[in-house]
C-alpha cells in the first residue's frame, strides 16, 4: 500500500504545479524567521544542504504559554511529545519513531549549534531556554545529516537564540493553577559590539500540584572587526528548577482522580541546576572560504528523590537520584565556496564528560523518609569521550539539481569506577564508526522539488556501568547501526502555499532499550521504523494562515530475542503512536485583533515490548488564542489550552520489583482546560 501511495500522491498534485511559485529547496518554514534563511557567505545553513527541515519562525514561538519549551517543536509536524510531567522531569520531543521513553534516545539536541543533551541523551539542557529568546528552531529529519555523530540516529533539533538587533522586550502572565511567569528580553547593537540578554522566571504549581519554581539568565556579546571579516563571542546561561513530583496513578487511582498525588510522593521532589559557557570565534578567509569556531562547557547537576510503586515489599522502588555531569567540547568547521557549482564544509569535533551519578535506596514508609539510606547502590564515576569528523560537498551540476555526498566518522572512549564496589571498566570500543550520506535535491520546474536521502547514524550505550562499559561478566554489544533512505517531493500550488510528502524508511542492527539511570536494558536486536510524512501550511487570504501535518508511522521489531526467551519478532517497539496529527489557524481580522486555533492529536500506543498489555495514551487536543494590540508596543494575549477538556494521559509499563502478576500500566494525567492572560511590552 506505501509504494502505492507516493506516485498516486504525485498524480495527483502535479496539475496544480505553476510556473510562477518558486521552490528552491525541501524546507518548510512556519512564520517569520529573523535570521537570514539564504547566504552567499559564512557557514552553510541547514536547509540549503539537507532535505526534511522544517523551521518554526520567532513568532510561533515567543507568544506561546508553555511549562516547558520542549513543548514548543510540537508544533511542527510528526513530533511525539512524551508528557511525563514529573516536576523538572518534565517529558522531551521526538520523531522518526523514536519515542521519548529514555531508552531509546535518538534525537540530537543543539542550543545555538552547540550540543545540548545529556549523556544519557535525554533533553534537559532545552529548560535553560525560554520563549522570548528563541529566534527559531530548526528539525532536521533522517539519517543524512553529517555535522552531528553521537544522539543524532533519528535526526536533530536545533533552538536558535536571538544575536545582535535592538530591542527590549517583555512578557507577564497569569493563569491556570496559581501560574506567573516573567521574561525580559534585551538586545543592544552597536558599532560592531553585540549584546543580548534573557531574565525569565516561572512559578507555578501545575495540574498536579507540583510547587514549580524555575529561572533562567543569559547574555550574550559578539564583537565584531570593521572589515566584518571576525567575530567573536562569549555566551553564558545559568538555570535552577525546583519542583515536587506528583507520582505515577495506577488505574484506579487514575479514574479516582485526576490531579491527586499519592501520599507515597508526598515529599517527592527534584532539584536541577545546569550552566552553560561557551567562546565563538568565525573567520571569513576570503569571500570564498569561511572557519567557524566553539568551544563550549555544559554542567548538569540534579538531585532527584522519586518514589515509583506503593508495593511495600522491599525497598527498591524508593530512590534518590544525584547526576553531576560536565561535558567540555571544542566544534571546527570550514566552509569553502570553490564556484558556482561547487562547495565543501568539512569539519571536527571532540567532547570530554567527565559524570557522576548515584542511587541510593530507602525503606518504605508513607510519606518514603529520604533521610537514611539502606542501600547506596551507584556512586559511580565515568568519563565518556568522543572524536567525530566530518567532510560533505555540495555539487551543483546544472540548474535545478543538487547532489550533497557526505561521511563521518566517529569513536568514543571512556573508563568507569563504581565507588561502592571497586569495580571498574572500559567504555565498550567500536573502533571507528563509519558513515556514509547522500542527499539529492531535483527541480524540474521552479515550482517543484524532489528530493531523496541516504545514511547511516549509529547507536552506542551510554551510562555509567554495564553494558556501556566491560564490568566483569559484562557482555559485549556492538554499536547500533540505522540505515535510513527517504524520497520526497515538495512544491507549491500557490504563491504563498507550500506542500510536502515524503515516504521514509529507517532500519537498525542491534538497538538496545537501555536506561541508565536504572540498569534496565533490553536487547531489542533489528528494527524497522517507517513511516510517510504528508505536511501542508498556505496563506488563502491575505488574513488568514492554514497550516496542517499528518504522520504515519511503526517502529518494529523484524529480529530479536527477549529476556526468558520470549520471541519479540513482530512487535511494535512500545510507546511509538502509529500516527500523530497538527492542524492549525491563524486569522487576522485587523492590525490590532487576531484569532488562532491549534489542534495536536497522536494515537494509542503499547506500553511493552511483547504488546501483551493492550495500547494507551493517544488524544485530540485543541488551543485557542487571542491577541489584541493595545498600541503599537503594547498587546494582550489571552490563551486557552485543551479547549475541550479532554482527558489524556502519559502511560508508562510499570515493571519494577512488583512480582510478574502484578505488573501494570501506570499514568501521568495531562493537564485539563487552562487559561492563560499575557502582557507583551516591546520598547
Amino acid at each position: 500500500m506505501k509504494k502505492k501511495l507516493l506516485p498516486l500522491a504525485l498524480a495527483a498534485v502535479l496539475p496544480l504545479f505553476t510556473a510562477t511559485a518558486q521552490a528552491q529547496d525541501a524546507t518548510i518554514v512556519m512564520g517569520e524567521v529573523r535570521v537570514n534563511a539564504q547566504r552567499s557567505s559564512g557557514p552553510l545553513v541547514s536547509n540549503s544542504v539537507l532535505t526534511s527541515v522544517d523551521v518554526l519562525g520567532a513568532d510561533k514561538v515567543e507568544d506561546k504559554n508553555v511549562m516547558n519549551s520542549w513543548e514548543l517543536v510540537g508544533q511542527l509536524p510528526g513530533v511525539q511529545l512524551t508528557e511525563t510531567r514529573m516536576g523538572a522531569e518534565s517529558g522531551k520531543a521526538t520523531f522518526r519513531a523514536f519515542n521519548g521513553e529514555g531508552y531509546i534516545n535518538g534525537i540530537k539536541v543543539l542550543i545555538d549549534g552547540v550540543p545540548s543533551n545529556v549523556n544519557s541523551g535525554n533533553q534537559r539542557f532545552i529548560d535553560m531556554i525560554f520563549p522570548l529568546e528563541v529566534d527559531y528552531i530548526e528539525v532536521v529529519r533522517g539519517t543524512n545529516d553529517p555535522r552531528y555523530g553521537l544522539h543524532n540516529i533519528g535526526g536533530n533539533i536545533n533552538f536558535g537564540t536571538r544575536q545582535g538587533g535592538n530591542y527590549t522586550d517583555a512578557r507577564f502572565t497569569y493563569g491556570s493553577y496559581d501560574t506567573m511567569e516573567a521574561q525580559l528580553a534585551l538586545g543592544r547593537e552597536s558599532n560592531g559590539f553585540a549584546q543580548n540578554y534573557i531574565l525569565a522566571r516561572q512559578d507555578s504549581d501545575e495540574y498536579r500540584g507540583t510547587d514549580s519554581k524555575k529561572y533562567t539568565l543569559g547574555g550574550k556579546w559578539f564583537l565584531t572587526s570593521n572589515d566584518n571579516k571576525l567575530k567573536a563571542g562569549l555566551v553564558l546561561r545559568t538555570y535552577h528548577h525546583e519542583a515536587g513530583e506528583p507520582g505515577f496513578l495506577t488505574a484506579a487511582e487514575l479514574a479516582q482522580d485526576r490531579r491527586q498525588s499519592p501520599l507515597k510522593n508526598a515529599n517527592d521532589r527534584s532539584e536541577r541546576d545546569m550552566h552553560h559557557a561557551s567562546v565563538h570565534l568565525d573567520w571569513q578567509i576570503s569571500p570564498d572560504a569561511f572557519l567557524s569556531n566553539k568551544v563550549y562547557y555544559n554542567k548538569y547537576e540534579d538531585d532527584r528523590r522519586v518514589t515509583f510503586t506503593s508495593n511495600p515489599a522491599g525497598s527498591a522502588p524508593r530512590q534518590r537520584r544525584l547526576w553531576d555531569e560536565e561535558q567540555i567540547g571544542l566544534m571546527s568547521n570550514l566552509t569553502w565556496r570553490t564556484g558556482d557549482k561547487v562547495t565543501l564544509d568539512a569539519g571536527v569535533n571532540l567532547e570530554q564528560q567527565d559524570n557522576a551519578y548515584g542511587r541510593q535506596r530507602f525503606a518504605y514508609a508513607m510519606p518514603t523518609d529520604f533521610g537514611k539510606p539502606v542501600q547506596v547502590q551507584n556512586d559511580d564515576r565515568y568519563s565518556f569521550d568522543n572524536v567525530g569528523a566530518y567532510v560533505q560537498a555540495i555539487i551543483r551540476p546544472f540548474d535545478g539539481l543538487k547532489i550533497v555526498p557526505g561521511y563521518r566518522v566517529d569513536k568514543f572512549n571512556g573508563h568507569t569506577l563504581a565507588r561502592t564496589s571497586g569495580i571498574e571498566g572500559r567504555l565498550q570500543h567500536s573502533g571507528w564508526i563509519d558513515q556514509p550520506k547522500l542527499s539529492m535535491v531535483y527541480s524540474p520546474v521552479d515550482s517543484v522539488s524532489v528530493y531523496a536521502n541516504w545514511g547511516r547514524t549509529f547507536q552506542v550505550l551510554t551510562g555509567s556501568g554495564g553494558p556501556a562499559y566491560l564490568v566483569p561478566g559484562q557482555t559485549t554489544f556492538a554499536p547500533s547501526i540505522n540505515t535510513g533512505k527517504e524520497l520526497g517531493v515538495k512544491f507549491k500550488p500557490a504563491p504563498r502555499t507550500d506542500l510536502r510528502l515524503a515516504v521514509w524508511r529507517q532500519d537498525a542492527t542491534d538497538e538496545v532499550a537501555n536506561m541508565p539511570a536504572t540498569g534496565t536494558t533490553v536487547g531489542l536486536g533489528e528494527t524497522r521504523r517507517e513511516g510517510v510524512d504528508l505536511q501542508l501550511s498556505g496563506r488563502l487570504f491575505d488574513r488568514l494562515d492554514l497550516w496542517m501535518s499528518h504522520s504515519l508511522q511503526k517502529a518494529e521489531v523484524t529480529k530479536a530475542f527477549g529476556a526468558d526467551g520470549v520471541s519479540l519478532a513482530g512487535k511494535e517497539v512500545f510507546s511509538t503512536p502509529r500516527h500523530i496529527t497538527t492542524a492549525g489557524a491563524e486569522y487576522r481580522h485587523s492590525d490590532r485583533l487576531r484569532f488562532g486555533l491549534q489542534g495536536r492529536a497522536q494515537g494509542n500506543y503499547f506500553v511493552d515490548s511483547p504488546n501483551g498489555l493492550g495500547k494507551y495514551g493517544g488524544f485530540v487536543l485543541f488551543d485557542a488564542s487571542v491577541r489584541y494590540a493595545l498600541s503599537q508596543r503594547v498587546s494582550l494575549d489571552l490563551q486557552v489550552r485543551n479547549l475541550a477538556d479532554r482527558k489524556y494521559e502519559y502511560a508508562w509499563y510499570d515493571n519494577f520489583f512488583w512480582p510478574a502478576s502484578q505488573y501494570q500500566p501506570m499514568f501521568s494525567s495531562g493537564p485539563g482546560r487552562s487559561a492563560y492572560l499575557s502582557l507583551n511590552v516591546k520598547l
